[in-house]
């Protein structure tokens, strides 16, 4: 083996006599076999077990492969020349392939439960992952945010996930059907675009953390992963730097789902920022800070009358003569200023949906709910 495979040579002392006492109780069970030829050849997965028990896990199935493979060769090329007949030739080479498929099977049985077992821990640490993005930093009694912080990190590292790779969370209700078959194929689509993704159901909310490695930005596309989700709303929280602020994308997510309701004309999937109005209806002091920082901050900011005009054109209804009159101004001002405020802002006041976030990003800032808790992001 160390002249064949030059890996075997570097493996530790204490891994390389593992695979001799494997080797060694498998060729002892073969010649008891030998001796009774009614029974059924013994080499079975226990001949593995008295191996180290991280054997399995530092050797890969090719390696193992590779190590059934020479031993089988030494016994079909040195055992048949040992017999006393053909007939006794016969029955030599008839074993060894029968040994070599019984060494075959109990190789694939130890590689499937440690397949059993890794996917069963690295589904429980994938939850804990999750829900700890969801929950946030610190939520635990007794942690602080960095300890949390650096938890998730290290958690999120052993399921291959890269910490510093930017990220959008995702949410909405799982498929009542087929659901394990729909998560499979995500990240089976995730995997072939470059992606990681990490999923958690928790009861009635599906939550998948997607990443977006440099250079790939999806602009809240994501593509066939909403086909994970069942019936109802699915919302894209915003781009998060990494690992660690991805509970702000999280938060705003969730937030959009719970006010999601409130627009029923919603696309699918609808980004999280695109519903700050039903979100600041719903209390959401995030969503009032965002409101006013976007759209009355650089009103403010550019000074004149753009906000006050704003404001009159959204409570009298959207009536431009109304407006102007009571502004005691000519109508081709108010249009002048409107404009203005579409290029600051981006949304066109004659717009009913536009109107409607520029409406309630004035009454947010009126009552001056826009000094919600810092963002943590």
């Amino acid at each position: 083996m160390e002249q064949r495979l030059p890996w075997f040579a570097r493996l530790p002392a204490g891994m390389r006599a593992g695979v001799q006492l494997v080797t060694q109780t498998g060729v002892a069970n073969f010649v008891a076999w030998l001796g009774q030829r009614g029974e059924r050849v013994r080499l079975t997965a226990e001949a593995f077990r008295i191996a180290p028990r991280d054997l399995a896990r530092r050797l890969t199935l090719s390696q193992t492969v590779d190590l059934v493979r020479i031993a089988t060769q030494v016994f079909e090329q040195q055992l048949p020349p040992l017999a006393a007949d053909e007939a006794e030739r016969r029955a030599l080479v008839e074993g060894v392939l029968r040994f070599g498929r019984e060494i075959a099977f109990s190789a694939a049985t130890v590689y499937a439960g440690e397949a059993e077992n890794r996917g069963a821990w690295d589904a429980r640490v994938e939850a804990v992952v999750v829900d700890a993005v969801v929950r946030g930093p610190g939520a635990d009694p007794g942690s602080t945010a960095r300890s949390s912080a650096d938890g998730l990190v290290s958690r999120a590292s052993a399921l291959g996930w890269d910490p510093t790779e930017p990220l959008r969370v995702v949410v909405g209700t799982p498929a009542p059907e087929a659901r394990e078959d729909l998560l499979s194929e995500v990240r089976r689509e995730a995997d072939r675009s470059g992606q990681s993704v990490l999923v958690g159901v928790q009861g009635n909310r599906l939550v998948v953390l997607l990443s977006e490695p440099p250079g790939l930005d999806t602009g809240g596309d994501i593509g066939t992963v909403v086909e994970a989700f069942g019936p109802g709303p699915v919302v894209v929280g915003p781009r998060v730097a990494d690992l660690t602020t991805a509970h702000v994308s999280a938060r705003d997510a969730l937030a959009g789902l719970r006010a999601a309701p409130a627009r029923p004309d919603a696309p699918r999937p609808v980004a999280a920022d695109d519903l700050l109005p039903e979100r600041a209806l719903a209390g959401d002091p995030v969503a009032h800070r965002k409101l006013v920082t976007a759209y009355v901050d650089p009103l403010t900011a550019a000074g004149g009358e753009l906000l006050t005009t704003l404001a009159t054109f959204l409570d009298g209804g959207g009536a431009l003569e109304a407006c102007a009159r009571a502004l005691f101004v000519h109508a081709n001002t108010v249009r002048y200023r409107l404009r203005r405020v579409s290029e600051l802002t981006g949304l066109q006041p004659t717009d009913p949906r536009d109107a409607l976030v520029l409406r309630i990003a004035v009454l947010a800032a009126r009552l001056g709910t826009d000094r919600g808790p810092e963002d943590p992001g």
